[in-house]
């Protein structure tokens, strides 16, 4: 019997002064984290929220997240992170869906109405019995009449708590999936789960003399167990940015001395195409001592350049939501190899299948299948979506892959985003990684379109580089030199932008529409 939170109250025991989480001026330490978060579970358990229990949480990268994140766990409850760019209807599903009991959401702010959003959501939702405001002040009042807040709960409470003890297996988060096919299902993450992918994401990569930067949304799977839960294990000082903007990144990474950024492919792209003006770039470059990259595969001339200019490695790993998600990573002590993901990280196991689930040859693509401490017992409530995840003992991750002679996992694309194209299958990363070799191409994203004849043609939407020219019909004539015939895009459309989710995903789905 144990609970997650206890790597936050090892910390708060043996490093109880050290600076735990810091956004400018805010700086508090490990004891201090603690205490509130104690305060949290003390005013949830005078409530009659207790173990088993589900609690949601939306707040940006701000302190009040840990803070309240590690006070439900204390209380014996599960948290349900939810993104702070969902609408009031997607927020009354996961309510709805997952049984919460209470919702903590953030105020929000002109630009980001999370409040209205969280609220509207709540009303929607019967069993769903109390929303509590996170004020950007505690003192604050709510700006909801009727509806209480997270300084009102924490008041006059108790900084000390007997964390309520849980089984390994028993659920700690619920992580909802992004959902691009119809709704989206809730990944139970266990105890044990995020407790040793922690583990093994501070053993890869962070220690107690670490400053790591926090830029990834805390409530996704990433930012949350990779960094938060793993520094926090580590005794690390983790630097909060609430949103992702690339000066501000910069200039953090500069004023706070950050040793080790993680992020997005999209983030690497975004910082390495910032003017630098304004920040001392000998600096950060003498500070950084690593970076990671997951969430989405890095165009190798992406990880390049950004490797030359901030004269730093960018280690590659992959996983899921459902995998908690650490399934592989470029070992630090090993070969690193840029355009892979890796080896499979302690405890977990990698196959890349075909239709028939029988493992495919050496450099064959096929479907990645894993198996480990890292994966999920099941999706929430939904019996069939698990027994077809899991499917033959092994969690069916849906992305294509495929594995060389030493073993390392290189992901080709998403199942769902192949193109079958006159019979042959396109694999978009592919003609992806090709395109950003063109000198004026800064970002693109390829994608599979109906077709009468084809069934699917291949349509490119590219973003040029600053002050360059993209004629859609030279870069077809200069891709159709450089992919065989059945590969390479007959469509291109120009834009100035792609969408993005709030990790920095690029929405396929609504490129097309």
């Amino acid at each position: 019997m144990y609970n997650l939170s206890t790597i936050l109250e090892t910390s708060a025991r043996e490093v109880p002064d050290k600076e735990a989480f810091v956004l400018g001026p805010t700086r508090l330490t490990f004891a201090q984290v603690d205490g509130a978060a104690s305060q949290v579970a003390n005013g949830l358990a005078a409530d009659g929220i207790g173990a088993g229990d589900v609690v949601a949480l939306a707040c940006p990268n701000l302190p009040y997240f840990p803070i309240v994140y590690f006070g439900i766990l204390k209380a014996g409850a599960t948290v349900l992170p939810v993104s702070v760019l969902l609408t009031g209807e997607e927020i009354a599903y996961l309510l709805a869906d997952s049984g919460a009991k209470d919702f903590f959401c953030f105020e929000g702010t002109v630009d980001l109405p999370l409040g209205e959003a969280g609220r509207t959501g709540f009303e929607r939702v019967a069993t769903c019995e109390t929303l509590r405001i996170i004020t950007a002040d505690p003192v604050d009042a709510s700006p909801f009449e009727g509806v209480s807040t997270l300084g009102a709960l924490m008041g006059n409470q108790s900084s000390d708590f007997d964390t309520v003890q849980r089984a390994g297996d028993d659920i700690a988060v619920v992580l909802y999936t992004s959902g691009t096919t119809g709704h989206p299902k809730g990944a139970e993450l266990s105890h044990t789960n995020i407790l040793l992918n922690a583990v093994v994401s501070r053993d890869l990569w962070s220690s107690s003399d670490d400053v790591v930067m926090l830029t990834l949304p805390l409530f996704h799977v990433f930012g949350q167990v990779v960094l938060m839960v793993a520094c926090t294990m580590a005794g690390a000082t983790m630097v909060l940015v609430p949103r992702f903007e690339p000066g501000a990144v910069l200039k953090a990474l500069q004023d706070e001395n950050v040793t080790v950024f993680a992020g997005v492919p999209t983030m690497y792209w975004a910082l390495l195409n910032h003017p630098t003006d304004g920040v001392d770039l000998e600096r950060i470059k003498g500070n950084l001592r690593m970076c990671a990259s997951g969430g989405a595969s890095l165009p190798v001339e992406v990880l390049r350049a950004f490797e030359a200019k901030f004269e730093v490695a960018i280690l590659e790993g992959y996983g899921l939501s459902e995998t908690s998600p650490v399934a592989t990573f470029n070992h630090p002590h090993k070969e690193r190899k840029p355009g892979s993901v890796g080896t499979p990280v302690w405890g977990v196991e990698i196959r890349v299948v075909d239709e028939n689930n029988e493992d495919v040859g050496v450099g064959e693509p096929g479907e990645v299948l894993i198996r480990g401490h890292c994966v999920m017992r099941g999706y929430l409530n939904k019996p069939e979506a698990t027994a077809e995840a899991f499917r033959g003992g092994w969690f069916h991750s849906g992305d294509i892959g495929q594995l060389d002679e030493d073993g390392y996992l290189y992901i080709v694309d998403r199942l769902k985003d192949m193109i079958i194209r006159g019979g042959f299958n396109v694999y978009p990363r592919e003609v992806e990684e090709v395109l950003m070799g063109h000198e004026a191409v800064s970002l693109v994203a390829v994608i599979g379109v109906p077709h009468e004849k084809y069934g699917e043609e291949i349509k490119a939407i590219a973003v040029p580089n600053v002050g360059a020219e993209l004629d859609p019909d030279a870069l077809i004539a200069w891709s159709k030199a450089h992919l065989a015939a059945y590969k390479y895009p007959r469509i291109v459309e120009i834009r100035d932008s792609l969408p993005m989710n709030a990790t920095g995903k690029i929405l396929k789905k609504e490129l097309r529409g």
